[in-house]
């Protein structure tokens, strides 16, 4: 693994014309709705990154029969699903780093006799999962943590029996509703799902409905406190991933900080994803845009400057790193809040970003529940340590465009989402120094 990547910094505009992986978060969506179809299922837009890998992974040691091959220029995957039904235990489900995978497995592995270890690397034992844990064991399921309730490893059994209500909190992770969720047409009586929390990051709950409306769950509705899924089956189909919407932002961001004008390619105004919204929130800083169906072109003159604003980012949670890295080249305040959850990602996306930006002469307070950016002329270049976390690398790498000097501590994290990023941020710049 690299051990630190120095970023070039532009001396010019940023002129490229982008196509980001495919989403790995609806890929995995599809991927566990695929897995428990009758028939076989193809995906086009397999995303290559370690998340999509590891969910590939638990899939074949659960036996169900997943190939991945090349065609035109997409990994397309033939998924022959198992009708609901799983191949009893025991066996260990490695979930590596992938935060999202671990929490669909652990739901999954509910419908099956088991014994299923669910495991994964040390970071993210350290993740919270209780309120899953909990919620699966309301249904019916034995969860036997190795040490700590709450975290991995722990050992799942099925089958789940339902119940007439399961209740959970909302602002801790939208994945943890969405694995819920994914299961429920296979659970007897469907799923009623209580919110005792405003529920966060509702786009990616949305998004887990569109991918199980497309495998034939119809039967879903969400309100802010309530979750209804109610009992039938996936039935095999052909599914498109759309681009990555978190992974545009890196993109997006590199023409607002530098100015330039960047175009992302099949990803416009039709995305399923919340975080394709990143596109107003730039425009509102001072970017220009023209947004079409299927594209997204990103613009600003180098000499209109970016303004800081005031954000709630609940809704658009992973960008916070990305957009933290513009407010630092705002010429006023930015302030970020409704995000105090994500202190349990990958890293701490508060306490860490501040703390690594601060090695660069950013002003950045962590407030209770989000971040204020005070915009200074004094950054400079600083080793970066990005903390396991793909998207404090990718957002660092956004920041060496404009302040040079930066170097990017353990930068191959970044194969969690986007393995050639430093190949495509390398290539944007018109010209460099």
């Amino acid at each position: 693994m690299t051990a630190r990547r120095l970023v070039r910094r532009t001396d010019g505009p940023i002129i490229a014309d982008v196509r980001v992986p495919p989403s790995k978060s609806i890929a995995n969506r599809a991927l566990i709705c695929a897995a428990l179809a009758d028939g076989e299922s193809e995906i086009t837009g397999i995303a290559p990154g370690d998340d999509t890998t590891a969910m590939l992974d638990c899939l074949e040691q659960l036996a169900v029969p997943v190939s991945v091959t090349q065609r035109d220029g997409h990994h397309v995957g033939l998924v022959m699903g198992g009708s609901g039904s799983l191949p009893p235990g025991p066996m260990t489900l490695h979930t590596k780093l992938a935060g999202t995978t671990s929490r669909f497995v652990t739901a999954l592995a509910a419908l099956g006799n088991g014994p299923y270890v669910i495991d994964g690397a040390p970071p993210l034992r350290a993740r919270p999962m209780g309120p899953l844990h909990d919620s699966l064991a309301a249904l019916g399921a034995t969860i036997e943590p190795a040490e700590t309730w709450g975290h991995l490893p722990v050992t799942v059994s099925g089958p789940l029996r339902g119940a007439d209500a399961v209740v959970m909190p909302g602002n801790v992770s939208s994945q943890f509703v969405s694995a819920l969720m994914l299961i429920a047409p296979y659970i007897r009586r469907g799923l009623r799902l209580g919110l005792s929390t405003e529920l966060v990051s509702r786009p990616y709950v949305e998004i887990t409905k569109s991918v199980m409306d497309a495998f034939g769950a119809t039967d879903i509705e969400i309100t802010d406190r309530r979750i209804h899924v109610g009992p039938s089956s996936y039935f095999a189909t052909e599914y498109q991933v759309e681009p990555d919407a978190s992974s545009a932002s890196y993109p997006l961001a590199a023409a607002a900080v530098a100015g330039g004008a960047v175009s992302v390619r099949g990803l416009g105004s039709d995305a399923l994803q919340g975080d394709a919204r990143f596109v107003d929130v730039l425009v509102s800083m001072g970017c220009t845009a023209t947004v079409s169906a299927r594209d997204t072109v990103l613009m600003r003159r180098r000499d209109t400057p970016l303004r800081g604003i005031d954000i709630d980012m609940g809704a658009m949670s992973d960008l916070v790193p990305t957009m933290a890295v513009v407010a630092t080249q705002a010429v006023t305040p930015t302030r970020i809040t409704g995000v105090g959850f994500i202190r349990n990602k990958e890293s701490d996306r508060l306490g860490d970003l501040a703390g690594e930006l601060a090695k660069t002469g950013a002003k950045v307070t962590v407030e209770d529940d989000g971040l204020l950016i005070v915009p200074t002329d004094l950054l400079e270049g600083a080793p970066l340590a990005t903390h396991h976390d793909h998207r404090l690398a990718m957002a660092f790498g956004v920041l060496g465009l404009v302040v040079g000097g930066i170097e990017v501590m353990q930068p191959d994290v970044v194969s969690k989402s986007w393995p050639a990023f430093w190949d495509v941020l390398e290539a944007m710049p018109a010209r460099g120094l």
